[in-house]
């Protein structure tokens, strides 16, 4: 990018402001209200914790578990926030503590203040369960790819070369997805994601794209999964888009692996799999059981 160019595109970021009065997303849960802004990839929300609000009351019944399993991170503006671990452990939080709550805990207001937060991390996992039904949400199936050892070969090329490989890359990989009918939703540093009607038509374009790779002398790894997704503009969001970006990550260079859902979906139109055993994907609950798709010759 020249430096003109990065200057706007510095100048443009900069501009960017929301106003949680505003906000992107509202929700009304049981003692609890969420204001949600977006900036760029990050979520940030306004959160007001009623007296008398508890997760294991309030918000377990509709999300199930005994424990919450999000990680959060942010800071309380007013009120006092109090976290309980498994272990019996207790903390609360007031006003200007900034915190990193992890995965497996109660979470309550503590007193007859209301506790308003600001949280930049975790927001999307919690709220996003509730947000179905709001907004734009459809049935896809997702296709991530990544290009594998990226550094070491853009260091043994050089800058020049690399980023014409990288050009030609996803020249090559849009006209597989015009070809199999996908749709671009964004490039990934140097993989992108996308989304299809069908297992089948998601898994014959992320041969296809591999098989143009591999001729450039490039190895390619892919993920698909299929869920609910929410249309946000010209992007996706939601949980589905996390597991199909972890399915992806467990993924070997040259390989295409599945959620067991899609694999099951996919079969009935006599596509071939492998097993791959199962999963433990970050960030992700239990196991998963992956499958390589074997590509049709």
């Amino acid at each position: 990018m020249s430096g003109t160019r990065w200057l706007h595109a510095r100048a443009v970021a900069d501009r960017r402001t929301k106003n949680f009065a505003t906000p992107d997303d509202l929700l009304r849960l049981p003692k609890m209200t969420a204001q949600l802004v977006q900036l760029g990839e990050v979520t940030l929300s306004k959160l007001t914790n009623e007296p008398g609000w508890r997760w294991s009351e309030h918000i377990k019944p509709s999300v199930g578990g005994d424990w919450c399993q999000v990680r959060h991170m942010g800071f309380v503006l007013s009120g006092q926030l109090g976290i309980l671990y498994p272990d019996g452990t207790e903390i609360v939080y007031g006003p200007d503590d900034a915190f990193e709550i992890a995965p497996g805990h109660d979470g309550y207001t503590v007193g007859d203040e209301p506790c308003v937060q600001i949280l930049f991390a975790g927001n999307r996992p919690f709220f996003d369960s509730f947000l179905i039904g709001s907004g734009n949400r459809v049935l896809a199936t997702l296709l991530f790819t990544d290009l594998v050892g990226s550094t070491a070969m853009a260091s043994e090329v050089g800058d020049a070369r690399w980023r014409g490989l990288i050009s030609e890359h996803f020249v090559a990989a849009r006209a597989e997805l015009e070809r199999y009918r996908g749709h671009e939703v964004k490039t990934t540093g140097d993989g992108l994601l996308a989304t299809f009607d069908s297992p089948g038509q998601a898994l014959r374009c992320a041969a296809a794209i591999q098989d143009v790779a591999r001729r450039d002398g490039l190895r390619m790894r892919a993920g698909v999964h299929i869920g609910e997704v929410e249309l946000v503009e010209d992007d996706i969001r939601g949980v589905t888009v996390h597991e199909a970006s972890r399915v992806m990550t467990a993924a070997e260079a040259d390989e295409i692996l599945v959620s067991s859902l899609t694999r099951t979906i996919a079969e009935t139109s006599g596509l071939r799999f492998e097993d791959r055993g199962t999963h433990e994907l970050k960030g992700l609950d239990g196991t998963w059981q992956l499958s390589a798709y074997i590509a049709e010759q």
